[in-house]
């Protein structure tokens, strides 16, 4: 689920900050430029790990700021395929479920992905969607702020549009997709009467 990534990179440092420690006010600019941001292919960083290498400072004509090239290491979040990550559910709507890690809310469980056979039903009073899996007569909800145990199915980075209609989410540069649709998944309280069973 997370990685180090070895990064080169060309950093301009503004002139205020030269009174710092070198390897202080490079770090503080490199967590402002990476830090929760989405690279692609790579994941979302987390952290700057360390930096391995400050070299090549000059400064370009009519420019006070020196540049630096800096070699450092990031860590990013980026789950493989068939990982098992526990959520939390976010959202439900009709097209399935929105779960969130704390610091990583764009997971998805397409209904077509949730436990067979599921239905939904609606809940005005809080105008969202409820999903339950109905297995034999017992029937098992799923609800907002549960526990999920989920597997990853694919990891997409969306090309980001050019523009974006007034009501439509947030664009997300990177998205998880999951299933459910496997014993021992789903809700943790379904399974944990069976875990101890098991102990």
């Amino acid at each position: 689920m997370f990685y180090l990534s070895r990064i080169e990179h060309s950093l301009r440092l503004p002139p205020h900050l030269l009174s710092l420690r070198l390897q202080d006010a490079v770090m503080g600019e490199l967590e402002k430029l990476f830090l929760d941001k989405v690279i692609a292919n790579l994941g979302l960083c987390v952290s700057v790990y360390d930096i391995q290498s400050i070299k090549d400072h000059f400064i370009l004509p009519n420019d006070g700021h020196p540049t630096l090239t800096v070699v450092f290491t990031l860590i990013m979040f980026r789950p493989f395929v068939g990982e098992i990550i526990t959520a939390k559910v976010l959202e439900s709507t009709a097209d399935g479920l929105r779960l969130s890690l704390g610091f990583f809310d764009d997971i998805y469980i397409p209904s077509h992905r949730l436990p067979t056979p599921s239905h939904k039903k609606d809940n005005l009073k809080k105008n969202s969607v409820m999903w339950y899996w109905k297995p034999s007569d017992d029937e098992f909800s799923i609800e907002l702020k549960d526990q999920i145990r989920f597997q990853v199915e694919s990891v997409n980075y969306p090309k980001i549009p050019t523009e974006q209609p007034e009501n439509s989410k947030p664009f997300a540069p990177m998205e998880v997709k999951g299933s459910i649709d496997f014993d021992g998944l789903g809700p943790v309280h379904w399974w944990q009467d069976v875990d101890e069973e098991a102990s």
